[in-house]
């Protein structure tokens, strides 16, 4: 079969097909960057940006530009799309980030880290920066991150459950009120009504899962799939018998862990403990 044809020309990659719509719109309008910034009342480098492909900003933004333009809900739905985009995630998530969003439920085990469905972009840009991240494609991943998190404020939310190896609560961020926000963050998505966090203690000692990051999807088939996860690489299980000896683990940690209250306060204490800043 014959390759298809290019109708117009335009990339089939949706965030460079966001940023040529952009471009184009603006150009066909006769505007400079410094017009439309101050138009909308945003600094002219963020519509660079956008026009670059270097980030695709917010929803907010999207809804302004299709104002602007008269183009309701165009660029909205661009963003959407690109939002949602598995091609800005590394490799290795890709086919993960596929299944994530079909799931009815999703269980999470972290190990060292808080999980990425729960991060403020503080968080994520330390971990990511740790990580080897840096300058375009360490934006690029924390907003590709950030925009995860839409999954769990969507009309279709899965339940999500979250137990934290308490070690996760013991490693803080440089910065005491960037992690100050993000204990508060984690309150504040323990209170949603579809979400569900729980600590594991380190006074439990050794378990199953000591050294792995799991999350089960439930697609809508019944079926469950695990993706593991270390430092260096991820893995999608879909075998029957290794993603149930994977659930037992959970299992078996979910048994000894606290409840969601008991985590609460544990969040709270730990939040109290994060030095304030001195008053200047």
């Amino acid at each position: 079969m014959p390759p298809r044809r290019a109708i117009s020309g335009r990339s089939q990659q949706a965030r460079q097909r966001f940023a040529e719509e952009l471009r184009l719109l603006r150009t066909q309008r006769g505007e400079s960057l410094r017009q439309l910034g101050d138009a909308l009342g945003w600094d002219p480098s963020l519509f660079h940006k956008l026009e670059a492909g270097t980030t695709i900003g917010s929803p907010e933004v999207s809804e302004a530009l299709d104002t602007h333009y008269g183009t309701t809900p165009l660029l909205l739905a661009l963003w959407e799309v690109a939002a949602a985009d598995p091609t800005q995630f590394r490799e290795q998530y890709r086919r993960y980030m596929t299944l994530e969003k079909e799931a009815t439920s999703l269980w999470q085990f972290a190990v060292s880290v808080i999980p990425g469905l729960l991060q403020t972009e503080a968080y994520a840009r330390e971990l990511l920066s740790a990580g080897g991240g840096q300058g375009n494609e360490l934006e690029q991943q924390v907003e590709a991150r950030m925009n995860r998190r839409m999954l769990l404020d969507s009309e279709r939310e899965p339940r999500f459950r979250a137990i934290l190896s308490e070690a996760v609560l013991r490693t803080p961020l440089s910065d005491p009120q960037a992690w100050r926000e993000q204990l508060e963050y984690l309150l504040e998505m323990a209170d949603q009504p579809r979400v569900t966090i729980q600590v594991l203690p380190s006074s439990i000692g050794l378990y199953g899962l000591v050294s792995t990051d799991v999350m089960f999807l439930r697609l809508p088939e019944g079926r469950t799939v695990a993706y593991t996860e270390n430092a260096h690489r991820g893995e999608l299980v879909q075998e029957n018998g290794s993603v149930e000896r994977l659930q037992l683990a959970y299992d078996a940690v979910r048994d000894v862990a606290l409840t969601p209250a008991e985590s609460r306060k544990l969040i709270v204490q730990t939040l109290e403990e994060v030095p304030c800043d001195e008053p200047t």
